[in-house]
C-alpha cells in the first residue's frame, strides 16, 4: 500500500469562493481508479505553515503509477494546481 500525501497553501484568501470552489473541484481526484480512502484536511497546528493536505491510499505501485498518469490528475495539476497553489510538500509512504 501507497499513502499519497501533500499539504499546500492556495494563492486564494482564506475562507474565499475560489478558496471552496479549488477544494470542491479537487473531489474529481476520487473518480481515478485506484484512489481509495481521499480525504481533505485543514491544517490547525502552529509548528507549519501550510493550510491543506490531500491524503490518499493506493494498494499498489501499479496502481499510483496509473493515478499520476491519468488524464483527470493531469488536467487537475495543469488546470487548477500549478496556477492555485502557492506551495506544497508531497510526501509517499509505505508502510515498514
Amino acid at each position: 500500500m501507497i499513502r499519497h500525501t501533500v499539504v499546500f497553501n492556495l494563492k486564494h484568501p482564506k475562507g474565499s469562493a475560489e478558496e471552496k470552489k479549488f477544494l470542491e473541484d479537487a473531489l474529481v481526484l476520487t473518480e481515478i481508479p485506484g484512489v481509495n480512502a481521499f480525504e481533505q484536511v485543514r491544517q490547525v497546528s502552529p509548528k507549519n505553515d501550510y493550510s491543506f493536505g490531500f491524503s490518499m491510499e493506493f494498494n499498489d505501485q501499479a496502481a499510483y503509477d496509473g493515478y499520476n498518469i491519468h488524464p483527470k490528475h493531469v488536467a487537475f495539476v495543469r488546470d487548477r494546481w500549478v496556477p492555485e497553489v502557492s506551495d506544497f510538500m508531497e510526501i509517499d509512504y509505505v508502510r515498514i
